[in-house]
């Protein structure tokens, strides 16, 4: 990529909260299913290369691991699905960690390094979401639209281990690229599977998330 679009430490936010929970049984419609979607508020967590201390993931192909360690979601998006669906949501009904307001997905990049609280975290991919959004929610047409508008929320890395405070700032150190926000690669991703020249660009950034770029590239092997 061509060089670093920004240094230095801008101070975006104080979070809004930080929320972590370990799976547990959800019966929604009857059936009981394994989920980590209810997370609880605490007031801090060490967060390692894994995941904050007391959170953990059901669903690992859409969640966890190394390059999706931390999650988060934009808090402009409850309001907004609040007026579509004419209902209350409160946080973190998408089971997220943290979320501030002015980081939505057209707003950050693929390869964004943060420091957040005593930890340097980068952002690796948007996120995959899965059915437990609808249900949770109890809307649904919900993920439908998630995946359509492509505000998904989005996933960190940890480059530092560190403590997180609820009151924790989330300070940009450094911009790698500006061609690839994270809605920008969601549409690519979701609805553009045919858009060969974008998907190689894209697949260019090497700080892109594994699991994106292993299926990015299955999509061009349709190329031929």
């Amino acid at each position: 990529m061509g060089g670093k679009e920004h240094r230095g430490e801008e101070i975006l936010a104080e979070i809004l909260y930080l929320n972590v929970g370990l799976p547990e049984i959800k019966n929604w419609n009857g059936k009981a299913e394994h989920s980590a979607i209810g997370k609880k508020s605490v007031p801090e967590a060490f967060l390692s290369k894994e995941a904050f201390h007391g959170d953990g993931v059901a669903a690992t192909e859409f969640h966890g691991g190394p390059d999706r360690a931390v999650c988060f979601y934009p808090i402009e998006h409850y309001s907004q699905w609040a007026r579509e669906f004419e209902t209350d949501l409160e946080p973190p009904s998408f089971g997220e960690n943290i979320s501030v307001s002015g980081m939505k997905e057209a707003d950050v990049y693929i390869g964004d390094i943060y420091r957040l609280g005593n930890a340097t975290i980068q952002i690796s991919q948007g996120r995959v979401p899965c059915s437990k959004i609808s249900k949770n929610n109890q809307i649904g047409q919900l993920l439908k639209r998630v995946v359509e508008t492509g505000y998904t929320g989005y996933f960190f890395r940890v480059l530092e281990e560190g403590m997180v405070y609820s009151d924790s700032k989330i300070t940009l150190l450094e911009r790698q690229q500006k061609n690839f926000s994270i809605l920008r690669a969601n549409q690519i991703y979701f609805h553009r599977k045919k858009d060969f020249n974008a998907i190689e660009k894209l697949l260019e950034i090497n700080e892109l998330a594994a699991d994106w770029q292993l299926n990015l590239q299955k999509l061009l092997k349709q190329k031929n």
